[in-house]
């Protein structure tokens, strides 16, 4: 693998710098909440925040699992669950005033649910607090568990979101030893049966040393468990005990990929360097599409 790549140009982050980023910064630290902006360092928390938007990342900042390519601290128990957290969370969606929140969370291993019934609290809170809040949650594999991903569909999230990482070849070098290729396809393949009506989504990351036709039977696989939304995106390593960058993929390949997701069915692919799986441009899609669907 190379591990000295020189980043183009064009992967360059603007630096935080509006009263609207600094608004949301310092309500999330004044409630003691978690985004997964800032955990994971995303490089477009400072376009999304200074827009109104923010990732959460509930049930705290550390990770049962240690994935090689996540700069999200690990151990093998994680943090004490805050039971007003859901509470916490819906009053700073109400005050930012957002329409669309993105939940995520950490692997939480270590709990009886594997944080399954705190995701659908967080979903149930906010329909309460504030009713015409569309929600995605970005959930973890809960080991396939068939309960575990029931109780957060029967909350009813808009978007049902787990991202399969990389292609099948590359997952035992990126991910968790718990974590694998079919277990995700699984977990996807689950949710959509659970509820037709939930949109899911899934994310791939590029850069790690993957083929161009592994990524495309990638899509293929998604798609056929029924995968309606997906993102790619440029791996960039956060610290030099993470895996080294293979690749810094070309701004033409993104647009292929993107245009090969769409040719393939799914209904929005969202493909480019700075791209994440809550990347906010999926988020005005998913609003449009639920608008659509109301007025049918």
């Amino acid at each position: 693998m190379i591990s000295n790549l020189g980043k183009p140009q064009w992967l360059k982050i603007r630096p935080p710098n509006t009263e609207s980023f600094n608004s949301i910064k310092d309500t999330i630290a004044k409630l003691k909440l978690h985004t997964v902006c800032q955990e994971a360092h995303c490089p477009n928390m400072s376009e999304c925040w200074s827009g109104g938007t923010a990732t959460f990342m509930v049930m705290g900042g550390t990770c049962t699992r240690g994935c090689r390519f996540c700069s999200v601290e690990s151990a093998a128990k994680g943090e004490t669950l805050d039971p007003i957290e859901p509470k916490k969370l819906a009053y700073a969606v109400k005050e930012f005033g957002l329409d669309y929140v993105v939940i995520t969370s950490v692997d939480r291993d270590d709990l009886s649910d594997q944080g399954a019934g705190h995701f659908a609290k967080c979903i149930e809170t906010l329909r309460e607090l504030v009713p015409n809040v569309l929600v995605e949650v970005l959930t973890p594999d809960f080991r396939g568990d068939f309960d575990c991903i029931k109780t957060v569909i029967d909350a009813q999230p808009t978007v049902f979101a787990h991202n399969i990482e990389t292609v099948k070849r590359l997952q035992k070098y990126a991910r968790d030893p718990r974590a694998n290729y079919e277990q995700s396809l699984k977990v996807l393949k689950t949710a959509k049966e659970l509820n037709s009506e939930i949109f899911t989504k899934s994310s791939i990351i590029v850069g790690f040393g993957e083929k161009e036709e592994e990524v495309i039977e990638t899509m293929k696989d998604l798609r056929a468990v029924g995968v309606d939304i997906l993102t790619i995106g440029q791996y960039l390593r956060p610290s030099d005990w993470h895996l080294p960058v293979s690749e810094y993929v070309s701004l033409e390949k993104f647009k292929f990929y993107e245009q090969k997701g769409l040719e393939l069915g799914f209904k929005y692919v969202a493909s480019g360097p700075f791209v994440r799986s809550s990347y906010k441009a999926g988020e005005l899609f998913v609003k449009n599409l639920v608008k659509r669907n109301e007025s049918e």
